[in-house]
């Protein structure tokens, strides 16, 4: 399995996820230009994506799959909720009914050898979910845009070998910055985002035997930087675990260009 964060942050999100046979992006929240080009530079073929599983219809999730669909023809996945967004905002009717796949949380759905299952989600979308991947004994899990978590996220996010989890704001940054008030309670409420440290304490729940890389994604552009959303978070596991040296890597999936592609 192969798995690469095309782009991540509050300005759009996609993951491109192969396992040799089947490849699929979940969201498509940049242009179709950046993601054909990101795609390019990991070496994928845009040409043989199989399908486009979505997490909710925001448009930092959707804004590539008009195009996207129109160049490639690929299917679309997503909630009954979130096909009704995706289709409100495709004003130039773009997407054809027949290009459209319903699916249900804890429902998982195969692509050959690659199986994709949805779980809910707290987020302020009309039916949000994250996903997990798996093919070939590994797995890799979507977690971003998460108000909250409990122990049903964490059932679904066990023994991953790639976690891509939200740290998408620092809290101190938000409440002194100009966000306006409704905003901040927004992201901070339980339909909101995670921030530095609730990534942290989820990824004190995940320490496990199989977790090797762990990708730090949806990265606020106005509430976070990159390199303290990488030392709260270490943090945060020193204070809960009392250990410096992670079992697993730890980076920050990047804003404007494909992270590392981690093969496994």
């Amino acid at each position: 399995m192969k798995v690469c964060s095309i782009a991540s942050g509050s300005s759009g999100n996609c993951t491109y996820i192969e396992d040799g046979t089947k490849h699929i992006l979940i969201d498509a929240g940049v242009s179709r230009k950046r993601i054909v080009e990101g795609m390019k530079k990991i070496g994928a073929d845009p040409a043989e994506l199989d399908a486009i599983f979505v997490t909710h219809e925001h448009i930092d999730h959707i804004q590539g799959i008009p195009m996207m669909v129109k160049q490639f023809d690929i299917p679309v996945y997503a909630t009954a909720g979130t096909l009704d967004g995706i289709r409100a905002k495709d004003t130039k009717g773009i997407l054809r009914m027949e290009q459209l796949f319903q699916l249900y949380p804890d429902q998982t759905v195969d692509l050959g050898s690659m199986h994709i299952t949805p779980y809910h989600i707290s987020h302020d979308a009309a039916d949000p979910v994250g996903y997990t991947v798996e093919s070939g004994g590994y797995k890799a899990s979507i977690a971003t845009d998460l108000g909250v978590y409990d122990a049903y996220t964490v059932e679904h996010l066990n023994n991953s070998d790639v976690l891509l989890l939200e740290a998408n704001h620092d809290i101190s940054m938000l409440e002194a910055g100009a966000y306006p008030y409704p905003l901040k309670c927004r992201i901070l409420g339980e339909r909101g985002h995670l921030s530095n440290e609730d990534s942290g304490r989820l990824l004190c729940q995940l320490m496990g035997s199989k977790l090797r890389y762990a990708f730090l994604a949806h990265l606020s552009k106005e509430n976070n930087y990159p390199d303290l959303a990488y030392q709260a978070v270490k943090c945060q596991i020193w204070e809960e675990m009392g250990t410096e040296e992670l079992p697993f890597a730890l980076e920050v999936a990047n804003r404007d260009q494909p992270s590392r592609l981690v093969t496994l």
